[in-house]
């Protein structure tokens, strides 16, 4: 049986932020929502509005991905089991709230190190807005509009 957006979202949830944090997690999935709704560039063309379309696309959540170099990914969001938090964080998102706090951030990731990098992706269609826990936000650059 498929997930429901609502099921998948907070599965997502979970295993990409499950431990930072009401705030690391409203971050995570202003992220996903600000992927519906970038009037421009790459994400407009293949998500289009659509949150499933958001969190499936190729290469853009580790944990969509059961196979990671060649090895089984036990962090997946099939093996993930949500907690109500991540269901009202999901329905949060999903009833048009974003976080403040990371503006109209498209990409976020944990550098593991204490330190941020200045661009990401490594390409530079984003740059540093911000960090909460563990995670570095990024929004578009020019270059971003161009994809």
């Amino acid at each position: 049986m498929a997930y429901t957006d609502r099921e998948l979202f907070a599965r997502l949830l979970q295993c990409e932020a499950g431990g930072e944090g009401d705030d690391g997690l409203r971050g995570v999935a202003s992220v996903v929502m600000n992927r519906t709704t970038v009037p421009y560039g790459e994400f407009f063309r293949l998500v289009n509005g659509d949150i499933r379309s958001a969190i499936m696309q190729i290469n853009q959540f580790t944990c969509c991905k059961e196979v990671v170099a060649d090895q089984y990914n036990p962090q997946n969001i099939y093996n993930m089991n949500p907690q109500q938090i991540h269901y009202d964080i999901a329905d949060w998102a999903l009833g048009g709230n974003t976080l403040g706090a990371v503006a109209n951030s498209l990409w976020y990731y944990n550098p593991f190190s204490p330190t941020c990098a200045s661009f990401f992706p490594p390409n530079g269609t984003g740059i540093i807005l911000t960090r909460i826990n563990k995670h570095c936000f990024y929004i578009p650059t020019q270059k971003y509009a161009e994809t």
